[in-house]
């Protein structure tokens, strides 16, 4: 069966690497063009593209995947399906049809729940404690074509967004692997209840702000599920703070914990960083200050020596 393969970021390559690993012809792989990077802001290759180059295989870069030349190449092509995993583009309708089998999409949720651009970060930030993958065949609908497979994966209890990713990119390239096998094998997939859906739209770095009158839980989940982009921040002396990791301070536990917190009041020892909540103290783990490297709260606390009284989001001012 010949395939073209068409992704962006590192968390599609694991399914690229699946398919050829498991002998499928992989033809040609179509990625978004080179942008900018790094400090110096020069022009880089995807990390599929560099995949690619690696395999032997041909790599297309459409500005869009409506453009003529694009549509030219890949109905030379002949695909019989094409798979894609974190492409970022729609892909037209006519140019949907133009694989014998469509276009066979990986999607980080269990389908119908969080269609859209960020279904890890949206199930974390909802505190789902189970999401998975699931394989489907593209329509012109956002993630609403028929469901191929679809696999079940359990949240770890401390897993952010980014790590719990690269962990469904993994378990997710053997699904659309066996997804192949299925279209081979003439398997139909099933449709999808629409009434069940759920979405997942971008997350803006607005709504990474934490709100401390909320329950501490909340403001864990906000953290995992924004990190490590666009990553929970606050203010603090009018300047933006990030959050990197946190954890619900828990009174029954062992060891020291901070006083009764007023939300975003701040307290520290030699070994924790604190702020009030809505409803108890949120432990701050690691913290980036604007301006200076990531840290542990705790040396942030040391370094900085908050004032008594200190408050995160005191006077509600832009950020600098």
């Amino acid at each position: 069966m010949r395939i073209v393969f068409a992704g962006t970021p590192g968390t599609a390559v694991p399914g690229l690497r699946a398919l050829t690993g498991a002998g499928y012809d992989v033809v040609a792989v179509v990625t978004r063009p080179d942008a900018p990077s790094g400090r110096g802001r020069r022009l880089r290759a995807s990390p599929v593209a560099d995949a690619a180059q690696e395999l032997g295989i041909e790599v297309l870069k459409p500005s869009r995947p409506r453009d003529e030349d694009f549509v030219a190449r890949l109905t030379a092509l002949a695909p019989d399906v094409c798979a894609v995993v974190a492409y970022g583009a729609l892909i037209p309708e006519h140019v949907l049809a133009v694989p014998a089998h469509g276009w066979v999409n990986l999607h980080f949720s269990l389908l119908p729940a969080w269609r859209g651009a960020a279904p890890v970060q949206r199930a974390l930030m909802n505190g789902d404690t189970v999401t998975g993958v699931t394989t489907f065949r593209l329509v012109p609908a956002l993630d609403a074509g028929p469901i191929h497979r679809r696999l079940r994966v359990p949240v770890g209890t401390d897993e952010t967004a980014g790590e719990l990713l690269d962990r469904l990119a993994v378990l997710g390239a053997d699904v659309l692997v066996g997804t192949m096998a299925d279209i081979e094998a003439g398997l139909a997939p099933v449709e999808q209840d629409d009434e069940a859906a759920t979405t997942a739209p971008r997350i803006e770095v607005a709504e990474a702000r934490l709100d401390w009158t909320v329950p501490a839980a909340r403001l864990a989940r906000t953290v995992r599920g924004t990190s490590p982009h666009p990553g929970a921040w606050t203010l603090l002396e009018g300047r933006r703070f990030k959050v990197l990791a946190a954890r619900v301070d828990d009174p029954a536990s062992a060891g020291p914990h901070p006083g009764a917190l007023a939300p975003g009041c701040i307290e520290a020892d030699a070994r924790h960083l604190w702020a009030g909540t809505g409803d108890g103290a949120l432990e701050l783990v690691r913290v980036q200050d604007f301006g200076r490297r990531a840290m542990s709260g705790a040396d942030w606390a040391r370094g900085a020596r908050p004032a008594l009284g200190a408050r995160f989001d005191d006077g509600g001012r832009e950020p600098a």
